[in-house]
């Protein structure tokens, strides 16, 4: 398996182009990007700014693994108002033209939410409605996936929806394309269930992998620590992707960062997933 680095991972204000150097560096394989609402690598850029993205990647020798997006806390493909549903189906359409154009295989796609405690006065939308939102909203886009060649991986996040790996399952398999797939996030599962159980469950559905992790007993956003500080069960789940054949990026997603010295996150995290992936 390839070794890769969210760009959340580094401190706030840190550019796409020292993020992708210090990537480097800290020897990961790849780095993940994410498009922002505005300013550089957004809704905004460029097709000549994306590219000098992947061509500065290619001088440094780095891949860029995936793109991502925060983008759907704000536009939910779930909301109850039709403007808010379709603008994040116009982010999914710009996130996988740009992925096209960086050359990456897969886009991290939140499918809608029921609710996000995390977010104060999230909507609460119910459950089948959202359920019948979202899985219209990926069949269509799978359209869009599927001219670019860029797959969909729809992360579990804290959204109180697709709440299992069997719903999960079962919701890829309704959409019913080669370019729609699961964005496995080992940590987001802790502190309800396994991730080796879905690593088995969602098996050749898995498009690319997270790797955080959390404490069980701490509870909320605060369990979230440093790999190999937790509850993740790293040999089951390295013995789990094994097992299904993935031999893709897992990606580091770290949260919180270090109030000091902030780029040591990126260097620890690099030697943990070392240890993880059995290259030490």
């Amino acid at each position: 398996m390839k070794k890769g680095i969210n760009i959340w991972s580094f401190p706030g204000g840190t550019t796409v182009e020292d993020a992708i150097v210090l990537a480097k560096k800290a020897g990961f394989d790849g780095i993940e990007l994410a498009l922002n609402e505005r300013g550089h690598l957004s809704l905004e850029s460029s097709e000549s700014e994306i590219r000098s993205y992947r061509q500065l990647a290619d001088e440094v020798g780095i891949e860029i693994s995936s793109l991502a997006t925060g983008l759907f806390w704000s536009y939910s493909l779930t909301s109850s108002q039709p403007q808010t549903r379709q603008k994040a189906k116009d982010i999914v359409k710009k996130q996988l033209e740009f992925a096209a154009i960086l050359g990456v295989d897969t886009i991290l796609v939140v499918p809608g939410a029921v609710g996000v405690d995390f977010i104060p006065d999230s909507e609460v939308v119910p459950y089948d409605q959202a359920y019948d939102y979202s899985l219209a909203a990926i069949t269509e886009l799978s359209k869009v996936a599927e001219e670019l060649k860029v797959s969909i991986g729809i992360e579990n996040v804290w959204n109180k929806f697709l709440l299992s790996p069997l719903e999960m399952r079962d919701f890829i398999d309704k959409v019913n394309s080669p370019y729609v797939g699961a964005y496995f996030d080992v940590g987001n599962v802790i502190f309800s269930g396994y991730p080796e159980h879905w690593i088995a469950i969602l098996n050749h559905r898995i498009k690319k992998v997270h790797f955080k992790d959390y404490r069980r007993a701490a509870g909320g956003l605060h369990g979230f620590v440093d790999l190999l500080a937790g509850d993740v069960n790293f040999p089951e789940v390295v013995k789990g992707l094994q097992a299904i054949g993935y031999q893709d990026y897992v990606i580091a997603e770290m949260i919180p960062g270090y109030t000091h010295h902030g780029n040591q996150i990126i260097n620890n995290t690099s030697g943990a997933m070392d240890a993880i992936l059995g290259r030490k």
